[in-house]
């Protein structure tokens, strides 16, 4: 494959294009989010509707005709799909992001995955603990159980993380290629919220992986890079996920958030209370909680765009990011979706009695809310204190960091 021709799909579209079409959508991903939620995936009419605007695409190389936006996108979009369906912006991140790890592999692995079809959709399993890797000739044996494995429904591939082990003794971090063929999906999707990201449990046992479908991940090993940065030489593909992965699935929480607010203001405005028949807008409650929730939101926001901003000059300028600033990140992650989630309690808290139906406007949004901030990049416990430590002088080792 020639790859200085673009192939033909969305490399020409530009990053206000797309925004454009994510935006156009919101609506049709409004009504269409109550049958994705009981799908447990998103409908055809959903897929059909990213795949035919190829916003599935827009972190894809253009070699191979995606969209290869600014990676200010890898926040920008998610948070816009997110105002239409969390459930829609987090599938379509999470799928999109592996369009772009994809690109660090081999170029034989890229074009086994996206040669027959560059549509493809790639899922995964990113908790490294969870697998198993094993050298033998020629590659490595994969086994292990990864659950939350997102947009698995949708997916041929997914991206299998492993602690490549010689006898008890770790030696390499690797992501996976697996095709679906050699793993099992495992139907236990059954949740309080988050429902339509089909977020599902994959397991296989002694599957060949060749190496050329093999990655390293040990980021913090001195020389570390990837192979396929040789032809995908766009500096926001040298931008280490292991820092700013919160960020993309964090616009998730921002946009629902966003959408959350803009019902509770449309309530508001038309409702007056059953016992008094006062208008809502004239307590002085309402407007403190409408008032902080717009300013939690709003904190959210510059807390991570600005990191994408900053981490995306840094590394077109040639630099790379150190220890201290990528964990200031994951701190500004964690805390970002604290803030989305205090700000959605805020709305939610409003609705007293009314808010326990399942046909209340905000009880979606509470709920996805809820169960988007159980992720780990999330967890204000994990994530705050060892930027705290590195500040306060001491040191912090991660393989993987």
């Amino acid at each position: 494959m020639d790859m200085k021709k673009p192939a033909a799909g969305f490399a020409d579209v530009t990053y206000e294009e797309a925004m454009r079409r994510a935006s156009d959508l919101i609506p049709f991903f409004r009504e269409n989010a109550a049958a994705c939620e009981r799908a447990r995936k998103l409908t055809p009419e959903v897929m059909d509707a990213l795949n035919r605007n190829g916003l599935l695409r827009y972190l894809q190389p253009k070699a191979w005709g995606g969209m290869e936006l600014p990676f200010v996108a890898y926040y920008d979009m998610p948070e816009m799909l997110a105002r239409g369906d969390i459930s829609v912006g987090w599938t379509v991140h999470n799928l999109a992001s592996h369009h772009r790890t994809v690109g660090w592999y081999e170029l034989k692995a890229q074009e086994e995955v996206w040669g027959p079809n560059p549509d493809t959709c790639v899922a995964s399993g990113i908790a490294f603990q969870q697998g198993r890797g094993v050298p033998v000739d020629g590659g490595v044996m994969l086994s292990g159980e990864w659950n939350f494995s997102s947009g698995t429904d949708h997916s041929d591939w997914n991206l299998l993380a492993c602690v490549l082990r010689e006898g008890d003794k770790p030696v390499d971090y690797l992501f996976c290629l697996v095709h679906s063929a050699n793993y099992e999906v495992v139907d236990d999707w059954h949740v309080l919220g988050m429902r339509a990201t089909s977020s599902k449990t994959v397991r296989c046992k002694d599957v060949f992986v060749p190496g050329y479908r093999t990655i390293s991940m040990q980021v913090a090993r001195p020389g570390h890079t990837w192979p396929g940065l040789k032809y995908n030489s766009n500096p926001h593909y040298r931008i280490p996920i292991s820092a700013l992965g919160a960020h993309g699935i964090g616009g998730c929480l921002v946009g629902n958030a966003r959408a959350a607010l803009e019902i509770a203001i449309e309530l508001v405005k038309s409702r007056s209370t059953s016992y008094q028949g006062a208008r809502m807008r004239d307590f002085l409650t309402v407007q403190l909680r409408i008032g902080a929730a717009g300013a939690k939101i709003d904190a959210a926001h510059l807390l991570l765009r600005n990191d994408c901003i900053e981490a995306q000059r840094l590394y077109e300028e040639g630099g790379a990011l150190d220890v201290e600033t990528r964990l200031r990140y994951k701190r500004n992650g964690a805390m970002a979706a604290k803030l989305c989630v205090e700000a959605v309690d805020l709305l939610h808290e409003m609705a007293g009695a009314n808010g326990i139906y399942d046909h209340y406007p905000l009880q979606r949004a509470f709920r996805d809310q809820h169960a988007a901030a159980g992720h780990f990049s999330f967890s204000v416990d994990a994530q705050l204190p060892p930027w705290g430590l590195v500040a306060l002088g001491g040191e912090f080792n991660s393989p993987t960091l």
